[in-house]
């Protein structure tokens, strides 16, 4: 994470109040603007943060998934009233089908961009400060989880970089030759990485976790900003609770796509959708100019 991220400097329950309602929002809601406004904003906070290297590199990863999708679900799902064709098993090929599977494929991946910009802002302290005193196991568990990918990532480069000096590359050479020297150098990170569990866990009954009341100690104290940030959440919530219960976000793809997107209401919310998800792009922004201007 950037150390002057202007978002990731809120208090941990704003953060996690944001990512609540807007994974929770995306992951329910199919129409086609919502999808599109959570991409949009997705990609250029990660962007923000990350910088424009590193979000090719994520695009490049989580675009086939969109790829395989849209290809996928029209070769299972037949349901739909427009037909443009027949499959050579005599299956219908839909309009419909094809327009749930590209919205399908954006909603995925919407949610994995938001979770990388998750990994990066909510760091494994601020989930032990949320979670650390309630549920703590639980909290710790994640603690670990986040912590595990990177961690085993930069493992797998040391010991690749080790089998090269021993002339047991992973890029060259046969393939067969290849493919036993990467199962052996993901062997031996597998190995390391258990061996490195086991030591945590020993550490940590030694040291008494679990053995009576635990304490806490944190930084983090809610401010006049953090308390504002967070009736702004709420009133968004409630803005777009309404607006879905109500059906102004209306959208479906079976049997014929039929929607809302020109009624003046379903317009107001989905502007204030529009707000959600770049208000981590906004305030990132803000901050890249006063820092500049300081500068």
């Amino acid at each position: 994470m950037r150390s002057n991220d202007g978002f990731a400097k809120y208090h941990p329950i704003v953060l996690f109040l944001y990512f609540a309602i807007l994974l929770g929002f995306s992951m329910f809601c199919m129409h086609p603007a919502v999808l599109l406004f959570s991409m949009g904003g997705s990609i250029c906070y990660y962007g923000q943060l990350k910088g424009r290297k590193n979000l090719s590199k994520l695009l490049k990863r989580v675009l086939p998934l969109l790829l395989i999708t849209i290809v996928i679900n029209p070769s299972f799902n037949h349901a739909g009233a427009t037909i443009l064709c027949y499959l050579p098993s005599g299956n219908p090929l839909t309009l419909e089908s094809i327009a749930y599977g590209i919205a399908a494929g954006l909603m995925l991946m919407d949610i994995l961009i938001w979770f990388a910009c998750l990994h990066e802002v909510i760091t494994s302290d601020k989930i032990m400060y949320l979670f650390g005193r309630v549920i703590p196991s639980l909290s710790l568990l994640l603690s670990m989880t986040l912590r595990f990918v990177p961690e085993f990532r930069k493992r797998f480069e040391q010991v690749k970089e080790a089998q090269e000096m021993m002339g047991r590359d992973v890029a060259n050479g046969p393939l067969f030759q290849r493919i036993r020297n990467a199962i052996g150098c993901f062997s031996i990170v597998v190995t390391w990485s258990l061996e490195n569990a086991i030591d945590t866990a020993d550490s940590m009954k030694a040291r008494g976790y679990g053995s009576g009341k635990r304490t806490a100690y944190t930084l983090y104290r809610l401010e006049e900003r953090d308390k504002d940030m967070i009736l702004l959440l709420c009133c968004i919530l409630l803005l777009l609770g309404s607006g879905g219960t109500n059906g102004k976000l209306f959208w479906r793809y079976f049997p014929d796509i039929r929607g809302k997107i020109t009624d003046p209401f379903t317009l107001f919310f989905l502007l204030t959708f529009l707000l959600l998800v770049f208000l981590p792009a906004i305030i990132h922004e803000k901050e890249e100019r006063i820092w500049r201007s300081f500068k």
